[in-house]
């Protein structure tokens, strides 16, 4: 299907964007507001429960016109169509990307290889309920027969991410008496911090790890086997208190986790895209299966908004093709995501590997090098902390960086008049990065000179913000797949594979090199640099004296 899009350069939308981009790329936020007194609601768009106002963007309706034609040039929808089809579209592993099927109702048929995996999907999701139920009321015993009270979720990327974001987003709604932790690293600090205060006798670690070899996550596996059995005295007790989240059978029954106790899921599943397989069954041991119900209703709500909604009016497009005019034509190299709620604040770290493995690329589909921008860095902290760090660059810096703003109408804890100033806060950041403030404004203020310069605000600063009612499971689920998709929109612009990750290999086999290295009595393998050499020796040296 790709071989049949003409380069991104080579557009015909391509080139009128480059071309309108020179009659409008100066123009400010101020007088493009000015000009059009209906522009706040004209530039916004609704679905799944998420309200985006996309007015603080330096476009016209023109601008618009012309990303929406981009898209359609590229093949947006037939791209779309073919991953909800369950087409091998990560070309690279020859796959089908069908995070999709995780949330999509029992009535519905998503095919893979001619296979309905529906029905595959719910019966995990059974099997997780069950077992998540008989955790929540204390049915399930450890081994030596006290209750389960801590879940500690061992994984990493996505396998920790997911679980950690969603976990925390959704804290509210969790059963209290449960103690979720989450060890990833494979720096000792985690596994120890995670379990110092921790009774072995109420406690169960989820593994998860689809190949079950994954190094840092059978390392600290590992490290929690011991502290098991250390601490209740037997083998046996691995049985009571692992379960595995993996594909291996054979891995699994050889660490000794009952295979009757490994929830499963597939190849057309990637790590990052996997918070709603067998990877949530920490999320849904928090918050419980109901509860998680209503967050895959909300992930599959905005799948089928961007499926079937007009490019000029759904918002994963919109916010795709917003992201692509900012970096390719405003140079942005960055976006802050500000999440206006404390739940959220695992949100940005979980957007880095959602955005950032996903288009990060150099090549094409076709494996030439890319003449344009990829993928933006993304980061962030909730507000209103990130106002008294990082917002002084957003308003003052030599390079303006686009931002997200998140925000919900009602607070899930009302204290006084707290929500109330958080949002005044997101309003105002928003108003203010667009319109700044002029030298004849602060002089107005009765400003000395001297200081005029440093008081001004030169605006023009991009944002969306993203409304919701209420942050429930729904608004989460609905939320995450917008950047989902968005992020696939952006990819399918950029004519790159959004579901690869090679990049991540290669550190992998140079470290797995490396540490065989450290207990050698010879010199380290001169293959390496000189830099890594001597700092290998000096590692070595410092690390005996410490033995």
């Amino acid at each position: 299907m790709s071989s049949r899009m003409p380069p991104l350069d080579e557009c015909p939308a391509w080139k009128n964007l480059i071309a309108h981009h020179r009659e409008v790329g100066n123009l400010h936020l101020r007088q493009l507001f000015a000009d059009d007194a209906g522009r706040g609601e004209r530039f916004s768009a609704e679905a799944a429960g998420i309200h985006l106002d996309f007015s603080k963007n330096r476009i016209t309706g023109e601008t618009l016109r012309l990303l929406v034609r981009l898209a359609e040039e590229c093949g947006l929808r037939e791209r779309a169509t073919a991953m909800f089809e369950g087409k091998a579209i990560n070309l690279t592993e020859r796959r089908a990307v069908l995070h999709i099927a995780l949330r999509a109702p029992r009535d519905r048929r998503v095919a893979c290889d001619g296979i309905d995996v529906v029905p595959h999907v719910h019966a995990v999701l059974d099997r997780m309920a069950g077992f998540a139920d008989r955790i929540r009321n204390g049915e399930w015993k450890g081994y030596t027969g006290r209750r389960i009270r801590n879940i500690v979720n061992i994984g990493i990327g996505g396998s920790d991410l997911g679980p950690v974001m969603a976990c925390e987003a959704l804290r509210h709604y969790s059963q209290r008496d449960l103690c979720m932790r989450f060890v990833s690293n494979v720096d000792g600090t985690d596994f120890s911090e995670a379990t110092r205060d921790l009774d072995a006798g109420e406690t169960l670690f989820i593994v998860c790890s689809k190949t079950f070899s994954t190094l840092e996550t059978l390392t600290n596996a590992s490290t929690a086997r011991a502290w098991v059995t250390g601490r209740l005295g037997d083998d046996r007790a691995v049985a009571r208190h692992f379960v595995a989240v993996s594909t291996n059978a054979a891995a699994v029954a050889a660490f000794g986790i009952d295979t009757a106790n490994m929830f499963g899921f597939w190849d057309w599943v990637g790590g990052r895209y996997s918070m709603t397989s067998a990877v949530g069954l920490s999320t849904m041991i928090s918050i419980g299966p109901e509860n998680f119900g209503a967050m895959l209703a909300g992930f599959h709500a905005m799948d089928e908004h961007f499926l079937g909604a007009p490019f000029e009016r759904n918002l994963p497009v919109l916010l795709g093709l917003l992201a692509v005019w900012n970096v390719n034509f405003f140079d942005a190299r960055t976006l802050a995501v500000v999440p206006y709620e404390q739940y959220l604040k695992r949100l940005p770290a979980y957007l880095q590997q959602l955005a950032m493995e996903s288009n990060g690329k150099q090549v094409t589909l076709e494996g030439a090098r890319v003449a344009w921008d990829t993928s933006p860095v993304y980061w962030g902290e909730p507000g209103t902390n990130g106002q008294h760090s990082f917002f002084q660059l957003m308003h003052q810096g030599t390079r303006a960086v686009p931002c997200d703003f998140i925000g919900f109408c009602q607070p899930l804890n009302p204290a006084g008049n707290h929500h109330d100033l958080l949002m005044a806060n997101l309003f105002a950041q928003a108003e203010a990065l667009a319109f700044g403030r002029s030298a004849a404004e602060v002089r107005a203020e009765g400003t000395p000179e001297w200081l005029v310069p440093h008081r001004c605000f030169e605006g023009n600063r991009t944002s969306n913000v993203l409304l919701a009612e209420r942050l429930t499971p729904h608004a989460l689920g609905a939320l995450v797949a917008l950047y989902e998709h968005s992020v696939f929109t952006q990819g399918v612009i950029w004519n790159i594979d959004s579901f690869d990750q090679w990049g991540v290999e290669l550190g992998k086999v140079l470290a797995q090199r490396t540490a065989t290295e450290f207990d050698s009595a010879r010199d380290p393998d001169l293959r390496h640099d000189s830099s890594t050499n001597a700092l290998i020796r000096r590692y070595r040296r410092l690390r005996q004296q410490g033995d």
